[in-house]
């Protein structure tokens, strides 16, 4: 039995096709992580912040925002429940264990008017944090001054549209970090 040349043909496109369909790389939403970690506790954060200090011009721009690190807790557990690779859980049931601190919140000038006066302001919300693996009772990383922020106009930006008062600017810097401390926590280490 004789094949024709056009079946040859198919017979080699199929075959390469179906070899680079599964050779191809793959994408996947799932985390990086290792399979044996699949639940985390949040630990509460600590408020780490030193609101005693004297006002300099390095520091003018610090300001205070009452139950901060309850806001970083509950915007980390959240991050996590909505990312899905490890689920808060309660400390004793938990593989692993997240640990922070707030060390500082500001609002920093970023953009200034002919009259010297404040157009645009950036909040940053900074932690510091380590990840324990509860198992094996050992540090598996450590963050210092890991950083979320967002920026918002005041009054005297001419562009209404993008107008936003400072809350929700906190709001948004919760949720940058938050979004960033997931990310390392899920991520190789």
């Amino acid at each position: 039995m004789k094949i024709k040349p056009a079946k040859i043909t198919v017979l080699v496109l199929l075959f390469a096709f179906c070899s680079l369909f599964l050779s191809a790389c793959g994408y996947t939403t799932r985390s990086s992580i290792s399979n044996k970690y699949r639940t985390i506790y949040v630990a509460p954060f600590i408020n780490k912040i030193d609101i005693t200090k004297e006002m300099n011009a390095e520091n003018k721009y610090k300001i205070y925002r009452p139950s901060l690190e309850t806001d970083v807790t509950v915007s980390v557990t959240n991050k996590f429940l909505f990312d899905g690779n490890l689920k808060p859980v309660r400390e004793d049931t938990a593989d692993l264990t997240l640990k922070g601190e707030v060390v500082d919140f500001a609002r920093d000038p970023l953009r200034y008017s002919d009259n010297d006066d404040v157009q645009e302001y950036r909040v940053n919300v900074r932690v510091n944090m380590t990840l324990w693996d509860n198992r094996a009772n050992m540090l598996l990383w450590q963050e210092s001054n890991f950083t979320g922020y967002a920026d918002y106009y005041t009054s005297f930006y001419p562009v209404a549209s993008e107008r936003k008062d400072e809350s929700v600017a906190v709001t948004q810097a919760l949720d940058d970090l938050a979004r960033r401390v997931v990310e390392r926590a899920v991520e190789e280490w």
